[in-house]
């Protein structure tokens, strides 16, 4: 592996434009559903978790076999089972990125997320304006792989709760429960 390659790799995961393209993608994605927002931040890096480690929705795919969703569908490369591009960190309630915050702030001072609190719970949905920037990413040949990918991962577990989806990523990544919190999650 070049230098130069691990420069530009380095310089794209350190991109708060690139993730946060990403993460409205997901919820872009999630729009489609009934309740059109993600409930909780730990929900949204579930999430993020299998459309960040493709190695990882494929596992996740082949698990839920029986949701009728065809593994094919998610255009996943030899490549992308055998490296991870990106890292996360195991923390208390499994994969996280300390950045989620971060990135939120930045899209709801951009205009392009609205979040809110009921209860202990942040909820995150797309404002019209991000549904309008999302829905030209989704179009775009650079993220029309994430777009397909984050409506997958919506099918396939969108619908379970923050613990449940907990529960299923501890049960199908067992690994990440014998990690120690802040150690890089490599699957």
């Amino acid at each position: 592996m070049s230098l130069e390659l691990i420069r530009v790799a380095a310089k794209a995961e350190n991109s708060d434009d690139l993730h946060m393209a990403r993460l409205l993608l997901l919820l872009k994605a999630f729009e489609r559903g009934k309740d059109k927002r993600i409930e909780g931040i730990m929900k949204l890096a579930k999430l993020d978790f299998l459309l960040r480690y493709p190695n990882c929705l494929e596992k996740v795919l082949t698990v839920l076999k029986d949701k009728k969703i065809n593994i094919d569908d998610a255009s996943i490369q030899d490549y992308e089972r055998n490296t991870v591009e990106t890292k996360m960190i195991r923390f208390r309630y499994g994969p996280w990125d300390k950045r989620y915050r971060r990135w939120l702030g930045l899209l709801v001072a951009k205009g392009l997320v609205t979040t809110y609190v009921e209860g202990k719970t942040i909820y995150v949905g797309l404002t019209e304006h991000g549904k309008q920037i999302a829905g030209q990413f989704s179009e775009s040949k650079d993220f029309e792989v994430l777009g397909k990918r984050s409506q997958l991962i919506v099918k396939a577990v969108g619908n379970l709760s923050a613990t449940k989806l907990k529960d299923f990523v501890y049960e199908t990544f067992p690994e990440i429960l014998d990690m120690k919190w802040g150690e890089d999650i490599e699957i």
